[in-house]
């Protein structure tokens, strides 16, 4: 009987059921895992993409597919982050489709330059493009979401920054000083947000086997990287899914202004 009891406060406190949450940059790699774990909590959601229409598409079919209800519990909606209409856009979107308030921002649309220069070897364009979504796109997805997100519990602003903040590696300059930023600007929101009961917090992966990771990598380098963490592996995006769907939940309220460095201790 207690072991019941425990098991059912546990799942209660895990789950989104009746929460609506917009997951930036959701078509593949780690968003799209994030998107996968919150509707397995019972989420409504929007998968947020920038290009890939049918990545985005074909995801919201198969979740649509699994749900216990005909109503669509997630839809693929295009916008550009670093765009301020289109932010405003996909959360009057968002609102429209679902008929709720948002509760949960999780922004993980970002880009790396897979050339990894050295700051001498940074060109303003590559500098400006990597600020342009990463810095100003967590911005704009952060302010709007500080003036749309449903207060008096479970809304969540949830950035998606990186462990390179803390390691600080060569060739990484323009994404690492990017996110550097957005985990300076989160932390602030999260004081700024006292009162709303919204929580604001920044997950910060280290190596994860996506695309974004390999990427201009060689096959020595990846093996490098993977031995060179404590258990031995490069990280898989669920690994940082389900840390995501914890603070998104009734059980992560007490996490706020943190930067939790999910990397298996690669970087510590």
């Amino acid at each position: 009987m207690a072991g019941e009891i425990t098991k059912d406060v546990v799942s209660s406190s895990l789950s989104l059921d009746g929460r609506v949450a917009i997951v930036t940059g959701a078509s593949r790699g780690i968003g799209r895992s994030i998107s996968i774990h919150l509707h397995s909590l019972g989420a409504r959601f929007v998968i947020n993409y920038a290009s890939n229409s049918t990545q985005a598409d074909l995801l919201a079919s198969e979740l649509n597919a699994s749900a216990p209800t005909s109503h669509p519990q997630a839809i693929a909606i295009k916008a550009d982050v670093s765009d301020p209409d289109q932010v405003k856009q996909l959360f009057d979107r968002a609102e429209e489709e679902f008929g709720s308030k948002i509760h949960i921002l999780v922004h993980c649309a970002g880009v790396l330059d897979p050339k990894y220069p050295t700051l001498a070897n940074t060109t303003v364009e590559d500098w400006d493009m990597t600020f342009n979504v990463n810095t100003k796109g967590a911005f704009l997805c952060c302010r709007e979401a500080t003036n749309r997100l449903a207060p008096g519990g479970g809304g969540r602003i949830i950035m998606i920054s990186t462990s390179l903040v803390g390691a600080l590696a060569p060739g990484y300059a323009a994404y690492t000083t990017s996110k550097a930023a957005v985990e300076t600007m989160t932390k602030i929101v999260a004081k700024e947000l006292k009162g709303t009961q919204i929580t604001a917090n920044c997950v910060a992966p280290g190596p994860v086997a996506t695309e974004l990771f390999f990427a201009g990598k060689t096959e020595e380098t990846i093996k490098r990287i993977a031995d060179a963490n404590p258990l031995g592996r490069l990280g898989e995006p669920k690994d940082i899914s389900q840390v995501v769907g914890f603070i998104a939940s009734d059980a992560g309220e007490w996490i706020n202004g943190q930067v939790i460095r999910a990397n298996g201790g690669f970087f510590v």
